[in-house]
C-alpha cells in the first residue's frame, strides 16, 4: 500500500513538472509583454500596456498582420475546399486503400519543416516562379490540407449515407443533397477543421521564411524583431499570436469534439 501510494505520488510529481515545463515559457511571454522593464527581465518594475501600443503603433506590424490575415484566410478556405473534396473521396473507398492514400497525403506533415521549406524553395526556383504571398499560400497548403483531410474524413467515416440515399430517392440531385443534407451535419467538423489550418498557418515560420521571398508575416515579423532589438514588445506580438492560434484551436476541438 505505502509502495503504490509514493508510486502514484511520484507520477503525478512528475506529470506536474513536466505541465509547468511545458507552460512556464508561454507564461514568461505574456508576463513579460506588461513588464515596464524595457529588457524583458526580472523584475518587470510594473505593469504597462506601452508595448502593446509601440507594437500597434507600427508600420511593420501593420504590414505583417495584413499579409498574415491574406495567407491565414486563403489557407482556410482553399485547404477546407479541397481537404473536403478529398475526404468525401477517401470516405467512399476500401479501408486498405484508404491507409496508403492517408500515409502518402500527411507525409508532408512528418517531414521536418526545413526539408519541406528547402523542398518547396527549390521547386519555385526550378519552374521560375518569384516568391511573395501567391508562394507562401499553396506553401501553407501543402502541410495543413493533411489536417483538414484527417479531420474532416473521420466525421465522413461514420456518415450515415441512408439519408443521402433517402433524398436521392426523392429526387434531388447529388449537389442538392449535398448542400441540405450533407453539409449542414458536418458543417462544426468543417469550421473546425478551418481553424486548425488557419492556426497551423498562422504559426508557421520555417516554410514562410523560405517561400516569402520580400515582405513578413508576423511569424517572420518575430524573428526580424528577435535580430534587431529585444524588448518587450516582441513579447506582445507573440502574445498575441498565442492567444489568435490557442483560440482558434479550442474552438476547432469543441466543434469537431475531437478527444485524440
Amino acid at each position: 500500500m505505502a509502495g503504490g501510494r509514493i508510486s502514484r505520488i511520484l507520477w503525478v510529481a512528475i506529470g506536474l513538472a513536466s505541465i509547468v515545463f511545458m507552460i512556464s515559457p508561454l507564461v514568461l511571454v505574456v508576463f513579460f509583454s506588461f513588464g515596464a522593464n524595457r529588457h524583458a527581465t526580472l523584475p518587470v518594475g510594473g505593469l504597462t500596456l506601452a508595448w502593446y501600443r509601440k507594437l500597434l503603433a507600427s508600420e511593420d506590424f501593420a504590414s505583417a498582420l495584413q499579409n498574415s490575415l491574406v495567407v491565414t484566410l486563403c489557407v482556410g478556405a482553399l485547404s477546407t475546399v479541397v481537404g473536403t473534396l478529398a475526404a468525401l473521396g477517401l470516405a467512399r473507398l476500401r479501408p486498405r486503400v484508404v491507409g496508403i492514400l492517408s500515409t502518402l497525403l500527411t507525409m508532408p506533415v512528418m517531414l521536418p519543416p526545413l526539408v519541406l521549406a528547402l523542398a518547396l524553395a527549390t521547386f519555385y526556383s526550378s519552374v521560375g516562379l518569384r516568391l511573395g504571398l501567391y508562394s507562401v499560400i499553396p506553401s501553407h497548403l501543402v502541410f495543413t490540407q493533411p489536417f483538414v483531410i484527417l479531420v474532416v474524413y473521420a466525421q465522413m467515416a461514420n456518415f450515415d449515407y441512408a439519408v443521402v440515399d433517402s433524398a436521392r430517392d426523392l429526387g434531388a440531385s447529388r449537389a442538392r443533397a449535398f448542400f441540405t443534407i450533407v453539409l449542414p451535419i458536418i458543417r462544426p467538423t468543417l469550421i473546425g477543421a478551418t481553424l486548425v489550418a488557419m492556426a497551423v498557418s498562422l504559426d508557421d515560420f520555417v516554410i514562410t521564411f523560405f517561400t516569402i521571398g520580400g515582405g513578413m508575416t508576423l511569424s517572420t515579423l518575430v524573428w526580424g524583431m528577435l535580430r534587431t532589438s529585444l524588448d518587450p514588445s516582441v513579447n506582445a506580438l507573440g502574445s498575441l499570436i498565442l492567444v489568435a492560434s490557442v483560440g482558434a484551436s479550442a474552438v476547432a476541438l469543441r466543434l469537431t469534439r475531437y478527444r485524440g
